[in-house]
């Protein structure tokens, strides 16, 4: 019982933004605030700016995991098309078992900044078991020897293959791998309308420095932020001049 409350008083969003306070204080999550206020819909776990969305908007979703909850609130919400992405063998079973509306396409691909196959492996926990359904680019201890390679395309071949002139809204929960598709895409003609980025400076080897530069070099390609999660690594952006004035968040 005890233990149970305490798994929802750490899960609620005081609790969440009093901890982002003190690591923000020793330097663990980067000192963020939103550059527009913006009219915001927080549904999945993710927030976005519905204004810009409508039933020809394509979305990419990368990173799946067992969780469509965002994907399909965006589709019910907004009648968007949703084109998501995650080549782990259990994502791709977990959506195998289930019945999912004609708006939400699949595709068992890793995103990445080349084309390819990617060696990814699975996530080691806390208690030393291998996670089924986060893999990464870096190997934990203990996990090198389970890795499984997946196939593996950038942002310009998937819109190729799939026809697609545009992407309205990008969404980002990869892994650690989300550094190295955004530097492809700043260098590259793909520029999203909206991104959705959670950030995993947390991880080893990685650092908030890193998610600092990164924020500064979307800032300079025209990205602003305008919404922060309770824990500070989801960040939603938009391309300036694709905003709409602010409504306040629901």
């Amino acid at each position: 019982m005890a233990i149970a409350a305490w798994k929802r008083l750490e899960k609620s969003a005081g609790y969440q933004q009093k901890k982002l306070f003190l690591k923000r204080l020793i330097g663990k999550e980067p000192r963020l605030k939103p550059d527009l206020r913006l009219h915001v819909v927080k549904d999945g776990g993710w927030r976005f700016h519905p204004d810009v969305l409508d039933a020809d908007s394509v979305v990419y979703s990368l990173g799946i995991g067992e969780d469509v909850d965002f994907d399909l609130a965006l589709i019910r919400r907004c009648g968007v098309h949703v084109h998501a992405f995650d080549p782990t063998p259990s994502s791709v079973d977990w959506l195998a078992a289930r019945r999912m509306p004609p708006d939400f396409h699949f595709h068992p691909w890793a995103v990445t900044a080349r084309d390819g196959v990617l060696k990814l492996y699975p996530r080691v926990k806390k208690d030393g078991s291998k996670c089924t359904v986060m893999y990464t680019l870096l190997a934990d201890k203990g996990s090198q020897d389970d890795a499984i390679v997946v196939p593996a395309f950038c942002l310009a071949s998937i819109q190729a293959e799939l026809g697609h002139g545009r992407i309205d809204l990008l969404k980002m929960d990869i892994e650690g791998a989300e550094y190295e598709v955004l530097d492809n895409l700043l260098e590259s003609a793909v520029k999203p309308v909206q991104l959705l980025v959670e950030f995993h400076h947390r991880f080893p080897g990685i650092g908030p420095g890193k998610t600092v530069e990164m924020i500064a070099r979307l800032r300079g390609a025209g990205y602003r932020i305008f919404a922060i999660s309770e824990t500070g690594r989801e960040i939603s952006f938009i391309r300036t001049g694709n905003a709409e004035h602010p409504h306040g968040e629901h």
